[in-house]
C-alpha cells in the first residue's frame, strides 16, 4: 500500500500529460480543418477571370477570416476554438494563382488556463512556458 501511495502522484501527472497532449492534437486538427475550409472558400472566390489574376478585396479577406474563425462568412456564432479571433488569421496570395490561409493560435493547457502567458519554474535550468504555439497553414490553387 505504501508503494501505491508513492507512485500514485506520478501516475496521475502522467495521465494529465497524456490528456493534455490529446486535447492539443484535437485543437490543432480543428484549426487545420478551419484553415482548409477558409482556403477553399477564398480559392473559389479570389480568381478574377476578367483580369486573369487573384483579387483579394478587403471584403473577401474579412469573409475568409470569418469562415476560419466562425465557419461562416458572416461574423456570427462561436469560434471553432475558444479564444480564436479573426486577428489570428492571415490571408495572402502566393504567386499568381495560389492563396494561403494561416491560423496562429496559442494552446493553453488546463493547468494554466487562467494564465497562459505564465510559466512553470524550472528546477534545473530555464522556466517552461505554458503556452504552446500552433500554426495551421493551407495553400490552394484559385479556381
Amino acid at each position: 500500500m505504501v508503494e501505491f501511495t508513492l507512485v500514485l502522484p506520478v501516475l496521475l501527472l502522467l495521465l494529465l500529460a497524456f490528456g493534455e497532449f490529446g486535447r492539443m492534437l484535437y485543437q490543432y486538427n480543428v484549426l487545420l480543418q478551419a484553415s482548409r475550409d477558409a482556403d477553399r472558400f477564398v480559392a473559389s472566390q479570389a480568381w478574377n477571370s476578367t483580369l486573369g489574376a487573384i483579387t483579394l478585396s478587403n471584403t473577401l479577406q474579412t469573409q475568409t477570416k470569418n469562415v476560419a474563425v466562425y465557419g461562416v462568412p458572416a461574423n456570427t456564432g462561436t469560434a471553432v476554438v475558444s479564444g480564436l479571433t479573426t486577428g489570428n488569421v492571415v490571408v495572402a496570395a502566393v504567386g499568381t494563382d495560389h492563396v494561403r490561409v494561416t491560423i496562429t493560435y496559442t494552446f493553453c493547457p488546463v493547468i494554466g488556463a487562467g494564465n497562459c502567458a505564465g510559466s512553470i519554474p524550472g528546477f534545473f535550468g530555464n522556466q517552461i512556458a505554458l503556452g504552446i504555439p500552433l500554426v495551421a497553414t493551407t495553400v490552394m490553387r484559385a479556381l
